[in-house]
């Protein structure tokens, strides 16, 4: 649907409900995302809500994740449709370039894509990860979650598994999106930067644990030491391409859940 469809269908005798009832369901999932968004109460759950709503109104968004900053100019993955974008993210946070980097910078583009990572040279170490994963297309749009100083910019990004797999509209929607959740994260009290750190501490702490428990697991049953143990679960959650915290977790509560590994 396109703006001037949008704009003629909520002036239709007035009532903006009955224009959106009438402009399809690209303009009611907006709707009902704007009331999703002003009910969450969470950072975590503003995200969570995004990335869905990207997955259902951009058909070709194979992986979806989340790009923010920290006060400390460091940038990290809080969300995410899949391991493979964990990996791929931290590829251009290392090395400084990338769509999502550049987007997420305060001085940065509202919105940056590549048709076919494969030809791409502007990005060269995250085109080479993003490739090695099976991810050909990508888009990124800046996401501004902080209402006042210091503004801690990130990004929405969005993967596809096939060149050219977005097209215009999809980019619009795009834009669309991350404005939506730049709003709703402004409003949200748990979008400080302390805040942020705090969760991610909690979340830290608790990956170590389980991931601790694991490997303590693995050394019993199979007299390993522990960077052999840690070996294990790496090589593991690659092969079966889950997280590694996730793996543990499984581990520990099923401890032979890696017996025939």
């Amino acid at each position: 649907m396109d703006r001037d469809g949008f704009v003629l269908a909520q002036e239709r005798n007035g009532h903006a409900e009955d224009g959106l009832a009438e402009a399809g369901p690209l303009a009611r999932e907006f709707a009902a995302l704007t009331g999703e968004l002003l009910a969450a109460g969470t950072v975590a759950d503003v995200l969570a809500r995004v990335v869905a709503a990207v997955r259902r109104v951009i058909p070709a968004a194979d992986l979806v994740s989340v790009t923010l900053r920290d006060g400390d100019g460091c940038f990290h993955t809080p969300v995410e449709t899949g391991p493979a974008a964990s990996d791929i993210d931290a590829e251009q946070y290392r090395s400084g370039r990338g769509p999502c980097v550049e987007s997420a910078r305060a001085d940065g583009p509202a919105l940056a894509y590549a048709d076919d990572l494969r030809s791409d040279d502007r990005w060269p170490e995250f085109a080479e990860a993003a490739v090695r994963h099976g991810y050909l297309s990508v888009l990124a749009s800046s996401l501004v979650p902080d209402a006042v100083p210091p503004r801690l910019p990130g990004a929405l990004n969005v993967y596809g598994r096939e060149p050219g797999a977005f097209v215009p509209a999809d980019r619009d929607r795009l834009l669309l999106l991350s404005t939506h959740a730049s709003l709703a994260l402004a409003s949200c009290t748990a979008v400080s930067a302390a805040g942020l750190q705090e969760a991610q501490l909690r979340q830290a702490i608790a990956s170590r644990d389980v991931i601790g428990q694991a490997k303590g697991i693995l050394m019993a049953r199979r007299g390993l030491t522990a960077d052999a143990a840690f070996d294990v679960l790496r090589r593991t959650s690659q092969d079966l391409n889950v997280k590694l915290v996730e793996l543990a977790g499984t581990l520990a509560a099923r401890p032979s859940a890696l017996d025939g590994e």
